[in-house]
């Protein structure tokens, strides 16, 4: 199946608010954002699939407005389908200046023989935040299958103004190289990425404060690394889809919450 969605933000008022939307089946767009009042839209894409299909080819275009602010939310866990030929989906994300977007999706779980590409293109100006996660897991454990799907890739390019900035690159081939092995899961099961770019926090100060939550945590190996724009990627490695996606959603609040020294008041 091939569909589209495409997304525009305007702001009155002050408030950001959904604009022109489009989306083909089997999605759809709801908004749910609680606080009208507030600067921050919230909107869920839907899918009546209950996954990704052989040869699905999913194309997802969102802008922000200016001094507008988006959160996109998923469903539910992204189940890839047993495939023979594959699947393919390409996001582009165009953020205009001192706009917000954030992207924290359910955990990917690739059944048996699935094969899934995705791509993702997020263009930043001046004075934007990005928060955008991933979450890849082995498969569907209680029916034995752990690391039996065909192919797993997954690109992300970021850039600032045009210039490329962040370029990360997941590619998970079972077959060829075993994730199990030593430079890659070492045992784990399943792994979770997040890259934070925002120009009002230091990045120093966070780093500990992400470090300090997640050494609290059990089960999980991680890494936190800064970028050489003001941003962190952190990824983290461990053996449950939910955890993994509570700990990103967590880390995402506190770039709300914590106050660094050059910034708090």
């Amino acid at each position: 199946m091939i569909a589209k969605i495409n997304i525009h933000t305007t702001l009155q008022n002050g408030i950001t608010k959904l604009g022109n939307c489009y989306f083909s089946p089997p999605f759809k767009v709801m908004n749910i954002t609680e606080d009208k009042k507030a600067n921050h839209l919230n909107l869920m894409l839907m899918n009546s699939s209950p996954g990704i299909l052989d040869e699905d080819a999913f194309e997802i275009k969102i802008e922000v407005v200016e001094n507008g602010s988006l959160q996109l939310h998923s469903q539910s866990y992204q189940r890839l389908f047993t495939m023979t030929k594959g699947a393919v989906q390409e996001m582009e994300i165009k953020c205009n200046a001192n706009s917000s977007f954030t992207y924290l999706p359910h955990p990917s779980v690739p059944h048996k023989d699935s094969i899934f590409k995705a791509k993702n293109k997020i263009y930043l100006s001046n004075n934007c935040k990005l928060i955008w996660g991933e979450i890849i897991t082995c498969g569907r454990t209680l029916k034995d299958e752990v690391f039996t799907f065909s192919k797993y890739h997954n690109s992300t390019e970021i850039f600032l103004n045009h210039r490329l900035i962040i370029k990360e690159n997941i590619v998970m081939h079972p077959s060829f190289i075993n994730p199990s092995k030593m430079g890659q899961l070492e045992g784990y099961t399943h792994q979770a990425s997040i890259i934070i770019i925002d120009e009002t926090i230091d990045t120093d100060f966070f780093t500990n404060v992400v470090n300090d939550y997640l050494q609290q945590q059990i089960e999980i190996s991680f890494g936190v690394s800064t970028t050489h724009t003001n941003g962190i990627i952190i990824r983290i490695l461990g053996y449950k889809g939910e955890p993994l996606f509570n700990y990103l959603n967590h880390i995402a609040q506190l770039t709300k919450t914590i106050k660094t020294p050059i910034y708090a008041t």
